[in-house]
Formats: structure tokens, sequence, C-alpha cells
């Protein structure tokens, strides 16, 4: 940047990039000339053809490295920029970009820093009254609910017995809707303020946490969970929290779809030189039509499990984005209705 903020202090250079550049350029280029100039003006008189060459190729090879050295530290400004957007977007870092500068590459440098600060306010004014209304909506979600037990400690007759229950269980799923919506947004910004950093994952330790909390749900429908290890240790950018977090659910997922006394298959192993993390079951599983809409949040297609069990409607959208997060790809498959269904992972080898 030196010498980019030496350039902009010249009059005829400060507004335009692109004279910066060609300034460094002629310069370079009429170096060997100058320099070939002195040398005939002012060396010996019995200068040979030979030397002459020399000397201008020496001064050619001379100017040109001078000059790539320095157009190279005049990309600096396209080069911080450039940074600061990907560190933004991967790890929503706020830069500090310098805005003092009138050409093209201080407009630019100047443009991106103030579009980051517009977006962050963007972002948690939005949060802030997402958060706001949802409290205003479980406070008018309580005073229904509120009413309801009221009617109801009043003995009223049958009728309205039942429609007191009726509007008592309609503001129960409210409430279960906007705790479900609240922790969804405070995930996803939990997920874009996590940094991206190699860990060392042991994928057995991890296993053993996942089943610690799988295991109610496996004991209460007898359905067996089988690992199978072809990989132990792996380097990989997610943390160990959030992948046991992606598991859990992905597990979840195949004892709510799988039938009593059924068997899911967990399976780590290299893929086509990556990282596999495969769960399948032989459950419900699903129309290959449909795919795509199971991995959106709030989605139709979510089901009750086979033994009645709630859905969400979030839990593959967050998993997907967990993962794309950490340079790893979730797809899901099935061979038809009842055929059972895979989750597989794929994480990029970092060793």
């Amino acid at each position: 940047m030196k010498l980019y903020q030496k350039l902009s202090t010249i009059s005829f250079l400060k507004k335009s990039y692109a004279f910066k550049f060609l300034f460094v350029a002629f310069i370079g280029i009429h170096i060997p000339l100058i320099g070939m100039l002195f040398y005939v003006l002012y060396g010996s008189n019995n200068i040979s053809a030979n030397t002459i060459l020399i000397v201008a190729l020496v001064m050619t090879l001379i100017a040109s490295a001078a000059t790539l050295y320095f157009l190279k530290h005049l990309i600096k400004p396209i080069e911080i920029a450039s940074k600061a957007l990907d560190n933004y977007r991967n790890e929503r870092e706020v830069p500090s970009l310098p805005v003092g500068f009138t050409d093209e590459a201080g407009l630019l440098m100047c443009n991106i820093q103030k579009s980051i600060l517009e977006n962050e306010r963007s972002l948690n004014d939005n949060q802030d009254l997402i958060y706001l209304l949802s409290h205003d909506f479980k406070n008018f979600t309580g005073n229904s609910q509120g009413l309801a037990e009221l009617i109801l400690d009043e003995n009223p007759s049958e009728t309205v017995q039942e429609y007191a229950q009726l509007i008592k269980k309609s503001t129960t799923q409210q409430f279960v809707f906007i705790e479900i919506f609240i922790k969804l947004m405070k995930d996803e910004e939990e997920l874009l303020n996590r940094p991206l950093k190699v860990n060392t994952i042991n994928l057995r330790s991890i296993f053993d946490i996942v089943l610690i909390q799988a295991a109610p749900k496996l004991i209460s429908k007898k359905i067996h969970l089988t690992p199978i290890f072809e990989i132990d240790e792996v380097l990989l950018t997610i943390e160990e929290d959030l992948l046991v977090r992606v598991l859990v659910n992905l597990i979840d997922n195949a004892i709510k779809f799988s039938y009593p006394e059924s068997k899911i298959q967990f399976k780590a192993s290299m893929i086509d030189g990556k990282i596999g993390l495969v769960v399948s079951d032989s459950g419900i599983g699903f129309d290959r039509k449909y795919k795509e809409e199971l991995y959106r949040k709030f989605t139709t297609r979510s089901r009750v499990g086979t033994s009645n069990e709630p859905s969400t409607g979030i839990g593959l959208y967050l998993c997907k984005k967990i993962v794309e997060k950490y340079q790893g790809n979730l797809t899901l498959d099935s061979a038809g209705v009842n055929l059972g269904s895979t989750f597989s992972i794929l994480f990029n080898n970092m060793k």
C-alpha cells in the first residue's frame, strides 16, 4: 500500500488507478534506454558492440524485474479489498479499509467498506426486529392461551369446552413455532460468526457423544445403530460441537422415520478422496422428485415419524447450511417410499 499511497499524492496520478499503472510501466520501459544513453555518453570511448549488447540485456532484465516488483505492490489495494470481502463472506469479519482515495481502486475499497457496514447494520436491525416481534407474538399467544384456561376453569358446556381446548392446542403450537423460529435465527447467527480453521477430529469420540444423545430414542423404538469406521482421526475445518450437532440431527431423523426394531448404520470412510460420513436406514424413505424440497427450511414436505414424532421442518436445512459453511456437501437419497434413506456428508480432506 505504501507505493499506492505515494503515487496517490502526485496530482496527475491521484484520480486514476490506470494512470498509476501506466506511469510505473512507462518508467520501467525507459530505464534500459536511459541507462544505455548514460553508458554510451559517459563510458569509455572504446565500447564494443558485444559490450553494448550485454549492458542492454542486463539493463532490460533489471528494469523488467523492478517494474514487475512495483506493479505487484501497486495491486495491493485490489488484494486487500478482495481479502476483506472474502473474510466477511466466510467468517463475517468486518474490515477496516481505507476510504480516502479517489481513484478506481480507492472507490472499490470505499464501496466494499460501506456495503459491509450497511449490511451489518441491516442484519442487526432485522434480527432485533424479529426478536422483538417474536416476543410480542409470544405475549399475544399467551393472552389467548390464558383466556382459554379461564374459560375451562368456569366449567363451561361441552361445546365451549371443546372450543377452548382447540384454542389452547393452537396457541401451544404457536409457542412451539415461535421457539423454533428464534432457535433458527440464533443458530444461523452463530454459524455466521464461527471462523474457519483446521481441527483434528476423532470420529470414534464424536460418535460416542452422538450415541449418548441418541440412546433414549434408540432404546424407545428398539432400533439398533451399527457404526463402521474405516477412518478414525481426520482433519476438518468444522468444529467438534457443530459436527456432533449435524450427526445427532441426521441420526435423530433416521430414528424418527425408521420402524421399531429396525437397523440404522453409520459409516465413516474415504469416498473419492474425500471424508465420507454416511447415515443409512431402512425406514419410510421418500419420493426422489421431492428431494430438493426436503432441504428447505419450514418445508411443507416434513412429516411425522413412524411413532408420530413431530417435525420442525428446519433440521436438514440447518445441517446442510453447517456442512456447506465448512467446505462439505450434504446429500440425501432414497430408492423410494418405504425403501429407506441415505444421508451422506462429504468433507474435503485437509491432510
